[in-house]
């Protein structure tokens, strides 16, 4: 039996990291193997990625790529509820599917959780799939109605 390993993502990452990324896309909007990413997504993923305002785990087995979580952090005005102004999304947490219900989502979340602590992150928000709610909800995360969103197409 094989021993998950879990890393923080430098830039030598990048390529891995590309490559899940696109794995767990193409699985989230049920894409084929063959479909071509949009050169601008690819291009603006990797800049993202490469900026460091952010923080992706990937599980490793065998120095293979299982799964991948991130965690962007936004800093905003101060408020009274928010004083330090560090707020943070998670985004693609993913597990390839032979490896799922083993616990390694809710590892990678929870080290990016801790490390939002550490920086003084005062909310964590993220956008759940149907499948995902679950382990979100272990983990303490709830439903907010509070907020109000628009979106703006380019």
């Amino acid at each position: 039996m094989s021993e998950i390993r879990y890393i923080n993502t430098t830039r030598a990452d990048i390529e891995r990291l590309m490559e899940i990324r696109a794995e767990m896309l193409r699985e989230v909007n049920g894409l084929s193997e063959e479909y071509v990413y949009d050169e601008a997504l690819v291009a603006e993923s990797r800049k993202y990625f490469e900026s460091g305002n952010q923080t992706t785990v990937l599980a490793l087995d065998n120095e293979k790529v299982i799964g991948c979580a991130s965690l962007s952090y936004i800093w905003i005005m101060p408020t009274f509820d928010h004083p330090t102004g560090i707020r943070a999304h998670l985004m693609n947490v993913y597990t390839k599917s032979e490896h799922r219900r083993k616990g390694i989502s809710t590892c990678m979340i929870q080290m990016l959780i801790d490390e939002a602590r550490e920086k003084g992150v005062t909310e964590i928000s993220l956008d759940a799939t149907e499948m995902g709610r679950p382990l979100y909800e272990t983990l303490g995360f709830k439903t907010n109605s509070a907020g109000m969103v628009l979106e703006l197409s380019l």
